[in-house]
């Protein structure tokens, strides 16, 4: 039995929870949560049984798909509660809480906190993207990791997507042939023109490591290099759009207000080690209808166009990619993508990180591969302050740090 210990009860736990929900109903019986630590103990006990309990948060999005719209998941959905622990102090449910294993759900600037008390205790661990709030403090844990011999995942639900893996497929010997270009634009389309994200301020302040392209850009670069290999070189640009931001009530009331000096706005061109070239724009900010490139993230290969689950080929002829996925992958290629009979990317993410646990063997998304994740994201907000493209292996390898120095100072990272 894999003892889980939960850090961080925010909105986004109830997809988590959905996410172990499904596993049980898929059969697999050999996982409890038994504590759960959140600042605010009402935070933590919410989360614990249907019956009973302070209410939980309501959910901060309504956009399909959104995990933060998810709500109403509880423990006690899938298994009994009776002996689940609640803690206010994650140092405190690490030492003495029954467990074997940690999933760390919380703020960026606590992530390698978190990950030096699960590895000194000897406890297996998955932290919530992005691995953790500097490079220095992100290749401590990996260094960590590897001494203690643990398994270390992150938790990057990009990488689990259907439509995540049906590109990789297309791509990749499928007819989508060699991959050229990949565009992304997303702007005005999440929190525009002022709200604060999620309604969480930590996300818009820099010493708290928040700001889109840390927050957003993790996900995008490690699907770009899931799909496109490495990433070489970067040329980027920050700036914060909105320097105030607001939370409304349901009556349009502004009931917080907020100073932000984290980026609101980027924009990024990328080239990969196999000459894949691209851009990235998206903005938190924008007053008026969005504006996009497509559904999402857009691909140009030898072999056509991929936009959302779209692919049009040479012959101007559109497909559905999802279809051609299930027709013409291999079986080998879709019981590799989707081994158990869900799409639900964090019911996938989470199974990935137990059968490394179960098998000692290292989950998809390690810590390293976090760490590379995140050496992206940061190369465009150095580049930005310094004026000029930079390789990602400077950003990786300490060599140019200007941005993230004051974040290191205040933590006490060295």
């Amino acid at each position: 039995m894999i003892r889980i210990g939960i850090v961080g009860c925010g909105r986004i736990l109830a997809a988590h929870l959905r996410g172990y929900r499904l596993l049980r109903e898929l059969g697999f019986d050999d996982f409890r949560v038994t504590a759960l630590c959140s600042r605010k103990e009402t935070d933590a006990a919410s989360y614990v049984s249907r019956d009973g309990g302070p209410p939980q948060r309501t959910p901060v999005s309504d956009m399909p798909g959104d995990p933060l719209a998810v709500g109403g998941e509880y423990l006690s959905d899938f298994q009994d509660v009776d002996d689940v622990k609640t803690y206010t102090n994650y140092r405190q449910m690490i030492s003495e809480a029954p467990i074997d294993a940690i999933n760390d759900f919380s703020t960026h600037a606590l992530h390698h906190q978190i990950a030096r008390s699960a590895f000194d205790a000897g406890k297996h661990l998955l932290t919530q993207k992005p691995l953790a709030l500097t490079i220095k403090a992100a290749r401590q844990m990996c260094e960590h990791a590897d001494r203690s011999g643990l398994v270390f995942g992150v938790f990057e639900n990009a990488r689990f997507r259907p439509g995540t893996r049906h590109l990789h497929w297309l791509f990749h010997g499928g007819p989508g042939g060699r991959l050229q270009l990949v565009l992304s634009a997303n702007v005005a389309r999440w929190w525009a023109p002022n709200r604060i994200v999620a309604e969480t301020p930590w996300r818009h302040k820099l010493l708290e490591a928040g700001g889109i392209t840390l927050d957003l850009g993790v996900h995008q670069f490690n699907v770009i290099r899931h799909l496109a290999g490495n990433v070489k070189s970067v040329e980027g640009r920050t700036c914060v759009l909105e320097p105030q931001r607001v939370t409304l009530d349901n009556d349009g009331q502004e009931i917080q207000s907020m100073e932000c000096d984290a980026d609101d706005t980027c924009f990024a061109s990328f080239e990969t080690e196999e000459g894949i070239h691209g851009s990235l724009t998206a903005s938190w900010a924008g007053h008026g209808p969005a504006s996009m490139i497509g559904p999402g993230m857009v691909f140009h290969g030898t072999g056509g166009k991929a936009a959302g689950d779209e692919f049009i080929d040479g012959s101007t002829q559109t497909m559905q990619l999802s279809t051609l996925y299930e027709t013409q992958a291999s079986e080998e290629t879709q019981q590799g993508d989707f081994p158990i009979a869900t799409d639900d990317m964090f019911a996938l993410t989470q199974h990935d990180w137990l059968e490394s646990i179960r098998h000692q063997q290292k989950p998809e998304i390690d810590g390293r591969e976090g760490l590379w994740d995140l050496a992206c994201a940061y190369a465009v907000l150095e580049s930005s302050l310094a004026g000029r493209r930079v390789l990602v292996e400077e950003v990786l390898n300490g060599d140019l740090d200007s941005y993230q120095q004051p974040l290191n100072a205040h933590f006490q990272i060295s």
